[in-house]
């Protein structure tokens, strides 16, 4: 980016921000906001479509539409006649969606023995005037370029406080455990909570601007921000550099906060959330009345034994950096991971589709933007996630907005290869959770499978075992992953006999290893990407 778009980029955000933070939403303003948005999503959706893919000249969907034989007025009548979903459902059918490795610039799209190369901005909504440029959350990969604009952010705010009141924790003290610019999702998060007219007390960081790059123009940014909301009157705490190993100073303030106030709320990352409550009971602190929020990561029910053995209430949030917030957790949950899906927001289908290199088939995630302001315009785009989508009856105050449908047992389809071989991730989960630290000691904070090229290209899988971890044999330990292996499925077991013989499958003692963001994935990919 030139530098004199970049000035007007920071200009925008020191112009709008002053209005943005002043311009508080209150709860009937947010109930009125999101039913008002559910009656009309099949509206908005045309909208989207008409402007943002037919109005677009260098729209990247013109093609696969031009292919399907789809025209703007066959859209139309089919949303008509079948509703949004089924549309959706049709347009898949018809070639009409995008790829995960697609969308993220890693493979051409190719339809029908046809070829078009896109690259990850051709996804960009052409209609924003970004405030500030971050990244996504590149857990499964390269991380992806995605322009922010504040309106984008103020349409969240009303979903965000709807949870907030469904789950109460509107007056809570609260601190954000989340990165600083370019990672926006502290800043999201951060301004979001204060559309709400909650600001939280403290904004922890797992980094300092010292270790990200570009930092100067970041670490501008970030100055800026906490002095133009200083000046209007609705401060912002300055982000405060705590290490990943430093999560006790949190669960020391959660419980100063406790003493004084009986609640508080953290939002973090699931991880890091097992860090603090980890800390907290290595030094006997009770955090009951304590409430964590987390996303960004599969809440696997030995994370979430960790946060609730120290008394802390869990609920769950649904995010992608590229169209902001898919769901927060249901306040009467049938179990750990139940998201309530904020419908006005994305509209959501699934379609099966074999994970490549495998026999192994899965109902894949697509989504579809719904609002104007939608950093990245999304028609049937691909996620890596799978998972259940259900249609029920909760009770909770969410449900009552529309928000009916239920998405559980969230997780990514993500591939481990290696000589050929392909399993998927939650075959190495259950291992690296429950059978290692069984046998092993530690948590599953402590064992990482790395996925990376070696010097001549081959895929080698290393499994990461914290140096903490008292260890005399290793090919022990390896004949324990593959014993495992062995006894959890026939693919598996083929995997293994390969791996075993090409010595795939190697230790590395060392820390796991955290995402840009402070996550920390059980699976962790290192990729070449392409460039923007």
């Amino acid at each position: 980016m030139s530098l004199l778009k970049e000035m007007r980029m920071f200009g925008r955000l020191a112009l709008g921000l002053p209005d943005f933070l002043r311009r508080k939403v209150t709860l009937d303003e947010a109930h009125s906001t999101i039913r008002r948005r559910m009656a009309e999503r099949e509206e908005n959706f045309l909208r989207i479509v008409r402007r943002g893919i037919f109005g677009y000249p260098k729209s990247p969907y013109l093609s696969l539409m031009k292919l399907a034989g789809c025209e703007m007025g066959d859209i139309e009548t089919s949303v008509q006649r079948k509703g949004l979903e089924k549309t959706l459902l049709t347009l898949r059918e018809s070639g009409i969606y995008i790829t995960f490795e697609e969308f993220k610039g890693r493979e051409p799209v190719v339809r029908g023995g046809k070829t078009f190369f896109v690259r990850r901005r051709d996804f960009d909504n052409p209609y924003l005037s970004p405030a500030y440029f971050g990244m996504s959350g590149g857990s499964t990969g390269g991380r992806l370029r995605v322009p922010i604009d504040l309106d984008y952010l103020a349409a969240l705010a009303p979903c965000v406080l709807l949870t907030h009141e469904a789950h109460g924790t509107l007056n809570m003290p609260s601190a954000f455990w989340l990165g600083i610019l370019h990672d926006t999702t502290g800043l999201n998060a951060v301004l979001k909570r204060a559309r709400c007219g909650y600001m939280p007390q403290k904004w922890f960081s797992p980094f300092s601007a010292r270790k990200l790059r570009p930092m100067f123009k970041n670490a501008l940014a970030m100055q800026a921000v906490i002095v133009i909301s200083r000046l209007c009157g609705t401060p912002i705490p300055k982000p405060e550099t705590v290490g990943l190993n430093q999560a006790a100073l949190i669960a020391r303030w959660m419980k100063k906060m406790l003493n004084e106030h009986g609640s508080c709320l953290i939002n973090t990352h699931v991880s890091n959330g097992v860090r603090i409550c980890t800390a907290a009971k290595e030094e006997g602190l009770d955090l009951t009345g304590a409430a964590i929020k987390g996303g960004g990561e599969a809440p696997t029910p030995a994370k979430i034994r960790a946060i609730t053995g120290v008394g802390a209430r869990w609920y769950p949030g649904y995010f992608m950096a590229e169209i902001g917030d898919i769901g927060h957790g249901c306040a009467d949950p049938v179990d750990h991971n139940d998201i309530h899906h904020f419908k006005d927001v994305t509209a959501l289908i699934q379609y099966r589709r074999k994970v490549p290199g495998s026999d192994v088939a899965v109902n894949a995630f697509h989504f579809t933007s719904l609002l104007p302001t939608t950093p990245k315009i999304m028609l049937n785009v691909e996620s890596d996630d799978y998972g259940i989508i259900e249609n029920r009856k909760c009770g909770c105050l969410l449900e009552s907005f529309g928000y009916t449908d239920h998405l559980r047992n969230i997780r990514s389809f993500r591939k481990l290869t290696g000589e050929g071989m392909t399993l998927i991730g939650s075959e190495m989960l259950h291992i690296m959770e429950k059978i290692l630290p069984a046998k092993y000691g530690g948590t599953p904070l402590d064992y990482q499978l790395l996925e990376e090229e070696d010097e001549k290209g081959f895929t080698r899988l290393s499994l990461l075992v914290s140096p903490r971890i008292h260890l005399d044999d290793e090919k022990a330990l390896i004949k324990t992953v593959y014993d495992a292996l062995r006894r959890s499925s026939t693919a598996a077991d083929t995997s293994v006999a390969v791996w075993a013989q090409a010595g795939t499958l190697r230790i590395k003692r060392m820390d796991p290893i955290s995402s840009p963001g402070g996550k920390l994935m059980p699976l962790h990919i290192k990729k070449h990407e392409p460039s923007s």
